[in-house]
């Protein structure tokens, strides 16, 4: 799957921006002054460990909890204008909520009475592609083929964000690379905006075009794709100068096979180009060293 490229490298206009956002539950702080901005024809994701924000952040962007701080999404406060908000605005969460007594083309027949925005033929086309029947009742269908029908049904209709919060979780790797090349072949357009989050980032890191990391409620990294490469350089270091690379400060270490992994954060990477091999540091590992250097400043 090639990453999105925006036309001209020109980003789109803002269509979701917090300022302060804040979300406390009796006592305890979900979310913590985050501050973020999506363009529109991007594709973000929104990373972290359990616990962290992540869905909590999502249900304030779609009007299902109150929030302190300021929100706005396409224009529109969620908590006040939800209705109007999810005309133009869809949501697949991490367990599909689909009725299990109904039938593919009872889901349909729904979908297309109660969304002004709702496309059926494209949603059929969407289904051809697949092997769901409309007779069956979803309780027939397995966890990947509930996830492609909502995904059908979802993708049909014609909204601004579409918002995923662990779409594949509990899928297999089939399922999950399907879902996501449907994703990207079929429905993502340059003028549509998709905020994602996902445990599985290897397999959405060609995908993306923005990426966020989250942590205790607080957002830790903000930055596009493009700004990864340029920025962080992973380092495979030569035995003989394991030393002489530590002395540029990583941000990150690990041994495999015997080998010291360095990872860093603007460093050049000709400074590093003698030491032994460079590469781009994967979402994996940037995010296994940005959580690392979180918890030792706890």
């Amino acid at each position: 799957m090639a990453r999105p490229v925006v036309l001209g490298g020109r980003l789109g206009d803002v269509i979701l921006e917090t300022r302060g956002l804040t979300k406390e539950f009796r006592g305890f702080t979900a979310v913590q002054g985050v501050d973020l901005k999506v363009r529109r024809g991007t594709i973000h994701a929104l990373i972290g460990p359990n616990g962290a924000g992540k869905t909590t952040t999502l249900n304030a962007i779609l009007g299902l909890t109150s929030y302190q701080g300021e929100l706005r999404v396409l224009g529109r406060d969620p908590w006040i204008e939800r209705d109007l908000l999810m005309r133009d605005v869809c949501f697949i969460a991490d367990v599909a909520v689909l009725p299990r007594w109904i039938r593919v083309s009872q889901a349909l027949d729904y979908v297309a009475g109660v969304h002004p925005r709702f496309d059926r033929a494209k949603a059929e086309g969407f289904l051809g592609k697949t092997t769901i029947k409309h007779n069956s009742k979803v309780r027939e269908l397995s966890k990947g083929m509930v996830a492609q029908l909502h995904l059908a049904l979802v993708m049909a209709i014609d909204a601004r964000l579409l918002v995923l919060d662990e779409p594949t979780l509990g899928l297999d790797i089939l399922y999950r690379k399907q879902f996501y090349d449907s994703l990207l072949n079929d429905y993502f357009d340059r003028t549509r905006t998709i905020l994602v989050t996902t445990h599985q980032v290897e397999e959405i890191q060609d995908v993306l075009t923005d990426l966020m990391f989250i942590n205790r409620g607080r957002i830790v990294l903000n930055c596009t794709m493009e700004e990864i490469e340029t920025r962080y350089a992973e380092l495979m270091a030569l035995p003989e100068k394991a030393a002489a690379a530590r002395a540029l400060k990583p941000i990150h270490e690990r041994q495999t096979l015997g080998r010291s992994i360095l990872l860093f954060d603007g460093v050049e990477r000709q400074r590093l180009a003698g030491l032994g091999d460079v590469r781009t540091p994967s979402i994996t590992d940037l995010f296994v060293a940005v959580m690392g250097n979180q918890s030792g400043a706890a």
